[in-house]
């Protein structure tokens, strides 16, 4: 993507506002399609009217997600309030069509299959993910210091909305959860050695408010990369999570191979979370909570997935057996 002051100057806000590497490419990103698609034009001389000028060519002529054009929406929001400053009147433009969905859900048999042609630590992530409904970067983003195995709880920091909550540790992963500790320990061991190795990557404010808290055991990673890199935003050299592509290669070979013909993603494993727990008559409320949804309204759609034939109706067909 091109370089240029303009924005160096909204990374250096989003930065100020702590928000997370993903997101600042994600905004950088739609300012810069933005910029691009109004032929380069500066963002303080625009306001509203290009604004929802293109939001409606995302939805019209690129066919975007209602999500995606929220994303950009969001996005552009930010760099007029936070960056430029400038107050937008209101503005209207055509909304993408939000289609209902279903969320794919897999069987607890289809989940055992899956998750049993998955090896090390491909089948550890997975059953994280499926064991307590984690998102799969909630699941690389975990640290030592997140697991409590007293009370069987993994902590999710910085979670959808930078929100944290908690959610269940499966009593069944806690042995190879352990000898991943221990891997992460030798490899903290095998980077100290490394000349310029300044620890695990960190957030900003907690870097500076605990300086050595990087080199320490606790802030380590659960899944760490396979070597250190140079840090993105730093450019110092850091320990870093596993790439995404890790796991998402090994679950499509693992469904491939467990002869399923579902759309089966990572996530698939926390809407059958979700899903399974209420199978076994946990309430609403509950599994909200362990999902971390801030509305009722978004954990509901999987009580949809539970009405399998809610009409309770015997297809015409069917009736041929019972002629025969």
């Amino acid at each position: 993507m091109l370089r240029s002051k303009f924005l160096d100057q909204v990374r250096e806000v989003i930065r100020t506002n702590h928000f997370s590497y993903s997101t600042e490419k994600t905004y950088v990103g739609w300012i810069y399609r933005f910029i691009v698609f109004h032929n380069k034009r500066h963002p303080g001389e625009m306001g509203g009217k290009e604004i929802a000028n293109f939001l409606t060519h995302l939805a019209v002529e690129r066919k975007v997600s209602a999500s995606t054009q929220n994303q950009a929406l969001n996005a552009l929001a930010f760099l007029y309030k936070k960056v430029l400053k400038i107050p937008l009147d209101k503005f209207d433009f055509k909304h993408a069509r939000i289609g209902k969905r279903l969320p794919v859900v897999l069987s607890r048999d289809e989940t055992y299959r899956v998750i049993s042609h998955l090896q090390g630590e491909f089948q550890l992530m997975a059953s994280i993910l499926y064991g307590g409904g984690l998102r799969l970067t909630e699941c690389l983003n975990l640290r030592v210091k997140d697991l409590d195995f007293e009370l069987n709880e993994v902590v999710v920091r910085g979670g959808k909305g930078d929100n944290d909550r908690r959610t269940i540790l499966p009593r069944l992963l806690i042995p190879q959860l352990n000898r991943q500790i221990e891997k992460a320990r030798l490899r903290l061991e095998e980077n100290m050695l490394v000349k310029g190795f300044l620890g695990a990557s960190m957030p900003e404010a907690l870097e500076r408010k605990y300086p050595t808290a990087s080199k320490e055991l606790a802030w380590q990673y659960i899944f760490p990369a396979r070597k250190p890199a140079l840090d993105p935003r730093s450019g110092m050299l850091k320990q870093h999570y596993r790439h995404e592509s890790f796991l998402q290669k090994a679950v499509k070979n693992a469904v491939r191979d467990s002869q399923i013909s579902k759309n089966v993603s990572c996530h698939t494993f926390r809407h059958s979370f979700a899903t399974h727990l209420l199978e076994d008559g946990y309430d609403i409320r509950t599994v909200q909570e362990l999902l971390g949804h801030q509305d009722v309204r978004t954990t509901m759609i999987y009580t949809h997935v539970l009405n399998r034939n809610k009409f309770n109706v015997q297809s015409p067909l069917d009736t041929w057996s019972s002629q025969s």
